[in-house]
């Protein structure tokens, strides 16, 4: 007797078959749905960003002219799309190139010039036309004056002026308390003025009578005022603020400036060239020295110039920088 399948499990049967036939093929029009719509987006992306790049072409190289007939005027080659890609690539990656710093932030401040000489700048300019005047005017003055003076006239000149310098510098170690150094400059200015045949003979430093070096600038630096910035004085050359100050009060108690109110207009002009040129053909000697050791001439003098003062001040004996009242 052959055997059949109830109606109520085949129906089960074939309604199965049904829905998983169903079931794939709505899978398969999804997948090729969502293939299809990601292949239209890539290519409306691929067209948008060719046609911003035949625009940034066509904007940058302009309209070029076709070698074949009948081309359009303003047709655009490929190498001017590949060169405006590339630009537009190169100015994408540049505008993020910049300065990079620690924890993205710029530093708060920036080096500036040294405390001793914030005015640099300045301070070369005036330096540069010193050296300029020097070159056409002072030099060649100093190279005459010391051709046309005998040595011994050379020392008795040097000499003069020097034993008259002894009175400012014995004003100044009386406001410096140094009573011992005013004896002695005192003492020397007595002795070469009458003895010493006004100076001509330096008869003191002879007797152990020994020259101090003495100015309002160091007066001022030892009753304690910062030497303050350097400054390159035009035609009197290095200098200090301090220093500025107190050379005004050095020509108060100079007796060349002062003896030229009393006597003929000419005598003062001529007695106070002669003492320059002196001073200048005396420094003929060392400036071919420093210009051979010197790489930068103008630091040269400053480091120089500022030592000898701190030296000056302090009689010899500076404290260490690290020590020094702020400039």
């Amino acid at each position: 007797m052959a055997r059949f399948v109830k109606p109520s499990t085949l129906s089960l049967l074939l309604l199965g078959f049904l829905l998983d036939g169903c079931a794939t093929a709505n899978k398969n029009t999804t997948t090729d749905a969502n293939t299809a719509a990601a292949t239209n987006a890539s290519a409306n992306t691929n067209a948008s960003a060719d046609k911003t790049i035949m625009e940034s072409a066509a904007n940058t190289a302009g309209p070029v002219a076709s070698t074949s007939p009948g081309a359009p005027v303003d047709s655009v080659s490929s190498a001017d799309i590949d060169r405006a890609s590339d630009n537009d690539r190169k100015e994408v990656q540049e505008s993020f190139n910049g300065p990079v710093f620690k924890n993205a932030a710029p530093p708060a401040t920036y080096p500036a010039y040294s405390k001793e000489d914030p005015w640099e700048p300045m301070n070369r300019a005036v330096f540069s036309f010193n050296e300029s005047v020097d070159d056409y005017v002072f030099r060649p003055i100093a190279e005459g004056y010391k051709w046309i003076m005998p040595d011994p006239l050379q020392v008795a000149v040097g000499n003069v002026f020097s034993n008259l310098n002894d009175i400012p510098i014995t004003i100044n170690n009386l406001l410096q308390f140094k009573f011992n150094n005013a004896l002695t400059s005192s003492t020397r200015l007595l002795l070469n003025s009458t003895f010493g045949l006004a100076g001509i003979v330096d008869l003191a430093s002879d007797v152990g009578f020994e020259k101090h070096d003495e100015d309002f600038g160091q007066t001022l630096g030892y009753h304690g005022v910062a030497s303050g910035p350097y400054v390159v004085l035009p035609f009197l050359g290095p200098s200090s603020t301090r220093d500025a100050g107190g050379r005004v009060l050095d020509m108060a108690t100079d007796p060349v400036f002062v003896g030229s109110f009393f006597v003929a207009p000419f005598i003062g002009p001529v007695v106070g060239g002669s003492r320059a040129a002196d001073a200048r053909a005396g420094l003929l000697k060392s400036e071919k020295t420093l210009d051979e050791a010197a790489l930068d001439k103008y630091e040269f003098m400053r480091d120089a110039y500022l030592q000898r003062r701190r030296n000056l001040v302090h009689d010899g004996n500076p404290p260490k920088i690290e020590e020094d009242e702020d400039i």
